[in-house]
């Protein structure tokens, strides 16, 4: 299952899209938050179920739990509702947004389904995403081009067998202590983040020297062709040696080359609800 955030009219709403059944499920309270403007939506949407169940209600007891990530960045069990489901639920939420919610409901299999066939319409909508929130062009430009550095990366990591999300982890975790000599929490508390993404909150040369730490270490994993996760290890470490090189190249110049900056100081108006589990694989 994959995680990531949709926005409503500016009001965000976590989600997770099941390959298996090939549904996106929404995470309940999210969708009362945005259509009621509830200050406690959990509230509302338990009183909402006891009602619905009282009616003998079917969308309801069919609803089910999954982990999303909460406001605090942990994972936590959410009731979630598939499109059908929540079509169902918004009938008995009395609120002018009811339609408007519905056609966008619509837009947003519509664009998954039409993202799968043609891989550059995701690119697209990730650059006007930035664009809404504030990004400049030329780090948009870097960010996208640190995505498709990263894939490449990830897609060599797969082919040694090692494995997503923990291992993934641990091997981001390793490039950042050999380049920026902090650990990824470390290097999170030094820009005073919590559940925010770490490459959205990095400037232009702290994105370069990660993507030349990555695109370092594909090359290597592509010359030596690691079997396993120790052998990726030390590629890994290889590839962000080059990258701390160039950073105490530039150091020795008198330029900062890692800021505390995050990216409200970087002129941004608001930061995206990020899930802390998808960053290694973004």
């Amino acid at each position: 299952m994959q995680n990531t955030i949709q926005l409503f009219e500016n009001q965000q709403i976590r989600s997770i899209w099941d390959s298996e059944q090939e549904k996106w499920y929404f995470a309940i309270v999210d969708i009362i938050a945005a259509l009621t403007e509830s200050l406690d939506a959990p509230a509302y949407w338990r009183k909402l179920k006891q009602r619905l169940k009282a009616e003998g209600n079917e969308s309801v007891t069919n609803c089910h739990a999954l982990k999303l990530p909460a406001a605090d960045g942990k994972m936590r069990l959410t009731d979630v509702a598939d499109i059908q489901q929540l079509l169902r639920l918004v009938q008995s939420i009395p609120s002018k947004k009811a339609e408007p919610f519905k056609l966008w409901l619509a837009q947003v299999g519509s664009q998954f389904l039409d993202e799968s066939i043609d891989p550059e319409l995701s690119i697209d909508r990730a650059v006007q995403n930035y664009r809404h929130l504030g990004y400049s062009e030329n780090w948009i430009n870097q960010r996208i081009k640190s995505i498709e550095v990263r894939k490449n990366l990830t897609d060599e990591w797969d082919k040694s067998g090692v494995k997503k999300g923990k291992e993934y982890a641990q091997l981001t975790d390793l490039m950042y202590r050999s380049w920026a000599d902090m650990s990824s929490k470390e290097y999170k508390q030094f820009k005073g983040l919590k559940k925010e993404n770490l490459r959205d909150n990095m400037t232009n040369i702290e994105l370069i020297l990660n993507m030349l730490a990555e695109a370092s270490a594909t090359e290597l994993s592509q010359k030596m062709m690691p079997k396993n996760l120790q052998q990726s290890a030390k590629i890994a470490i290889s590839g962000a040696e080059v990258a701390k090189d160039a950073r105490q190249s530039l150091e020795q110049r008198g330029v900062t080359a890692i800021s505390p900056k995050t990216a409200k100081e970087l002129g941004i108006k608001e930061l995206p609800f990020e899930n802390k589990a998808e960053e290694d694989n973004f």
